[in-house]
């Protein structure tokens, strides 16, 4: 679909959560689809978890987004998809790659949205696919656990905090549920959530840096529960490391059940997201270091620093080995 004023921040570079929104739609689109194709109980394949993606390249008001969806393996309760999003720039034809995405569903019952149904097989050209598709889920299946085991922390206001501390620039936002935003199961879209949880990230990142930001790269979402209808959710953001030109910052979604059963606030999902601070002209701009005052903000910071340096290890191997 073509990218309009309202999908865009006031640079014209495309919200990072409306290009996930659009993710979220194809692999969801793909899973139920796969999860329906036998006979059996009717489905929904819900979000369950969304691993690292970067934002390849800025996508502008105008461009038109095509969104191309592969499952690329299942296990019996769940489907691992890869999704591409690519720009085309509809006046001069030329098109660019600006996501890739690996995202994990699971299929729940119709009639009982508590159960979860078995996956269809799919069938592997080679068993080697087969094999790293199963050692991916794995690593998933233990990553998601070890995050939701550390989700107890809250953000809580500061009085009069001073410029680029980690008080200055925290951000909650508060949205009631409605039907809307939610599946034929009466349950939060995946790609709603993450659209939520960029928008406070992005308020985080300008606080901080006072210029335009941009999404840069996303790390693995985790969902660790669904969220009902009616339930209002809080979205909250904190700055938890800064490098020369990026920023890392924590995102959580809390759920007040308060319609219809009297459950207490719970711990819904969780990510980091990575902003840059551009020019005017689209370039990289130096980003003010974060000021850290607590023993957990400097905690967190090293813990950021460590994932940074990881993924730039990373980034350039990757970069040395396309070299060769």
């Amino acid at each position: 679909r073509i990218m309009r004023p309202d999908d865009a921040n006031i640079a014209g570079n495309v919200h990072g959560g409306t290009i996930l929104k659009m993710i979220e739609e194809a692999g969801a689109i793909i899973s139920t689809r796969h999860c329906n194709s036998q006979a059996g109980e009717p489905c929904v394949a819900a979000l369950a978890r969304v691993e690292r993606t970067d934002f390849l390249s800025p996508m502008c008001i105008g461009e038109v987004a095509n969104v191309s969806a592969e499952i690329t393996y299942t296990s019996r309760h769940s489907v691992e998809v890869q999704v591409n999003v690519m720009s085309e720039n509809i006046l001069t034809g030329a098109k660019k790659v600006t996501n890739k995405a690996t995202l994990w569903y699971v299929p729940l019952s119709l009639k009982n949205v508590n159960k979860v149904l078995e996956v269809p097989p799919i069938q592997y050209a080679r068993k080697e696919q087969e094999d790293e598709g199963k050692k991916r889920y794995e690593e998933q299946k233990l990553d998601r656990l070890e995050t939701k085991q550390r989700n107890g922390d809250v953000i809580l206001p500061i009085i009069n905090p001073e410029p680029h501390t980690v008080g200055y620039s925290q951000s909650s936002l508060i949205h009631l549920v409605g039907p809307s935003d939610c599946t034929l199961l009466g349950f939060v879209h995946g790609g709603v959530t993450m659209k939520l949880m960029d928008e406070v990230a992005g308020i985080v990142a300008a606080r901080h840096c006072k210029t335009n930001i941009v999404t840069a790269s996303v790390d693995a979402i985790n969902f660790h529960e669904k969220i009902k209808k009616g339930c209002v959710i809080t979205v909250s953001g904190r700055m938890t490391f800064t490098s020369n030109k990026s920023m890392e910052i924590e995102v959580f979604v809390d759920a007040d059940p308060f319609v219809d059963e009297p459950r207490e606030r719970y711990r819904a999902v969780s990510a980091f997201f990575t902003y840059v601070s551009l020019s005017k002209e689209g370039k990289p701009l130096p980003v003010p270091e974060l000021l850290t005052e607590t023993e957990d903000e400097k905690r967190r910071f090293e813990e950021g620093k460590g994932r940074y340096l990881q993924t730039k290890a990373k980034r350039q191997a990757q970069m040395q080995q396309a070299a060769q």
